[in-house]
């Protein structure tokens, strides 16, 4: 049934919303929607709202809401819910192979496809950030190129440097900080995506487009501080 969801209890104090059994823009948009319906009603109940690929999960004060009123609370609004993406635009400039991504020639191997059709496969589509996960501010990006996608790496990387830019499986994404990390790297921008004070860059529902730089451009971003925010 089209626009169906279910409501399920999630420990004591949440509610789990569950959209459609499948992964699709659409159905994210439609939880990103509802959590903006939640938060926006200030609900002194409502604690805070995790959304995820098709799932949003409401926290909420069993000594504020019984379960019963949560629930009907999230009925009333999905029914009005709007689904258009009011996510912004983000663009994210990319330097490509080398150094920057030591994996750009493997992952061109796997597609049989020369390098730099792997880089232009990369910088064409625009990515919808389901969510946020991982690591503070790490988006996942749905809109690969098929073409181009690749298994995780049979064994993780201990070190993986701030801005990289991966590909796992149908997936790419940025890791906003040095962390371990098993996706293929293609490149890696000098933006910051992620820091304490102003959180992150990017946000779920928003819309990424990558761009190729070189490595001159590269340092420029980085010497200049318009990576930092």
């Amino acid at each position: 049934m089209k626009n169906k969801l279910t409501l399920l209890p999630h420990g004591d104090r949440a509610v789990d919303v569950v959209f459609e059994n499948e992964i699709s823009p659409a159905v994210n948009a439609r939880v990103h929607a509802l959590s903006r319906a939640v938060l926006g009603k200030e609900h002194p109940g409502i604690i805070s709202c995790i959304p995820g690929y098709r799932v949003l999960t409401v926290e909420y004060d069993p000594l504020c809401l019984t379960y019963g009123q949560i629930c009907l609370f999230l009925r009333e609004l999905s029914s009005e819910e709007k689904s258009k993406n009011a996510g912004r635009i983000v663009r994210i400039p990319v330097c490509y192979g080398g150094s920057f991504g030591p994996d750009l020639e493997e992952v061109a191997k796997h597609a049989g496809l020369s390098a730099e059709e792997v880089i232009l496969r990369h910088t064409a589509p625009d990515y919808h950030v389901y969510m946020l996960g991982f690591r503070p501010g790490f988006p996942y990006l749905g809109g690969l190129d098929p073409a181009i996608a690749c298994p995780r790496r049979a064994t993780p990387r201990q070190i993986v440097e701030q801005g990289s830019v991966g590909i796992a499986g149908a997936q790419t994404g940025v890791y906003p900080e040095q962390s371990p990390g098993g996706w293929n790297l293609i490149g890696r921008t000098p933006l910051k995506l992620f820091d304490e004070k102003s959180l992150s860059l990017i946000q779920p529902g928003d819309t990424v487009h990558f761009e190729k730089i070189d490595e001159t451009e590269f340092k420029e971003i980085e010497r200049s501080g318009r990576g930092k925010r």
